[in-house]
């Protein structure tokens, strides 16, 4: 096995990984629905509302959102302005990937990665709760997701990396010209 055939292997792990977690989002998406449903009924039918109800919708959105970071970026469905990015040749395209992850995307994410876990481990300490009384007892479970989904979504980056050096390698084809094939 050659070295690139396991570098290969192990985007192909990390696809894999990001591609169960994106399941596991989409569930927790129908839950969030049958919360904030729950919810609005309760406050417009019952005229009742409680806080443990609206914190674990935010809570629940948070965990969506950072979760679900890996699996858009492993879609390519990431909001980009992209009117020069478009017209670009396949192997231009991934020049420009490459270039953004080694200047904005890996350094950015490690960032966010240190600084969500001190983040996290100072709210584990004191085992953090919500301030709100009938709020959500263990905040920092969800503060505790800042880091494990950057964590995917560096590794989703990594990923990314390998498939766009395979590009232009020209190990990968080109999805351009199938598509006009």
């Amino acid at each position: 096995m050659g070295v690139w055939s396991f570098f290969n292997k192990i985007a192909d792990k990390i696809d894999a990984l990001n591609e169960r977690v994106g399941r596991l989002v989409s569930w927790v998406v129908t839950l969030l629905v049958a919360v904030v449903f729950i919810d609005v009924v309760m406050r417009y039918a019952l005229n009742t509302s409680f806080v443990f109800a609206q914190e674990l919708e935010w809570h629940l959105f948070g965990f969506i959102f950072l979760m679900g970071a890996g699996y858009t970026l492993l879609y390519d469905q990431h909001v980009r302005v992209d009117v020069i990015y478009q017209r670009l040749s396949t192997k231009a395209q991934a020049w420009v990937n490459l270039f953004g992850c080694v200047f904005f995307l890996f350094p950015g994410i490690i960032l966010i990665i240190y600084t969500s876990s001190v983040f996290t481990w100072e709210s584990m300490k004191f085992l953090e709760g919500s301030p709100n009384p009938g709020g959500i007892p263990f905040r920092f479970i969800i503060k505790g997701c800042i880091p494990v989904g950057f964590v995917l979504f560096f590794l989703q980056g990594i990923s990314m990396f390998i498939h766009n050096v395979n590009i232009i390698l020209g190990i990968q084809p080109d999805k351009k010209q199938e598509t006009v094939n």
